[in-house]
């Protein structure tokens, strides 16, 4: 019988131990002010693939990144029309909006076009070695959904992460706004 007890015992501390795990790696994301590590990525937009470099999209305005977990699946395809119906109000601030996945850039050309609307880039990080560096590493082949704003100077201004896809926008939104304010 105490044995039964202790062997319960040390399911429920496991069980417990995975969900803090699990609970940290749905939340975590770089902090305020830290440097945006670099990247370049091969990125598709209305279908047609170029090559995207934070350093020369800094050099433009504020970048909009956001990570999400894999195309055409219905949280990121919510995501991806929400971020298209605010094409204008990020130009509008400067912003350049990347979205980001481990898919590959076949699949990337197409969710560009029928579901960003081939509003913003979306880029191929196949190995997801950019989700990993930006802390948005889910688990297996998936990045976590995580956005955030870099400001022009290449820090970072704003992150956010949450597995639902309805506050991305209006969050990064608020957090460029902010920054034209400094």
């Amino acid at each position: 019988m105490h044995r039964t007890a202790a062997v319960l015992i040390a399911v429920v501390l496991v069980a417990a131990l995975v969900g803090v795990v699990a609970a940290r790696r749905v939340s975590a994301h770089l902090a305020h002010g830290e440097t945006a590590p670099e990247f370049r990525l091969q990125a598709a937009r209305g279908g047609s693939v170029e090559t995207v470099d934070l350093a020369a999209t800094l050099a433009k305005g504020p970048v909009v990144l956001y990570f999400f977990p894999k195309s055409f699946t219905k949280g990121c395809t919510v995501e991806a029309h929400l971020f298209s119906e605010h094409a204008a109000d990020y130009a509008k601030l400067g912003a350049t909006v990347i979205g980001v996945s481990g898919d590959d850039i076949e699949t990337q050309k197409r969710f560009s076009t029928e579901e960003c609307r081939s509003a913003f880039l979306v880029a191929s990080d196949p190995e997801l070695k950019t989700a990993k560096a930006y802390d948005a590493f889910l688990a297996g082949s998936y990045a976590n959904r995580t956005s955030y704003v870099i400001a022009p100077d290449g820090t970072i201004a704003y992150a956010y992460t949450s597995l639902d896809p309805g506050k991305h926008v209006e969050n990064t939104l608020a957090a460029l706004r902010s920054l034209g304010q400094r």
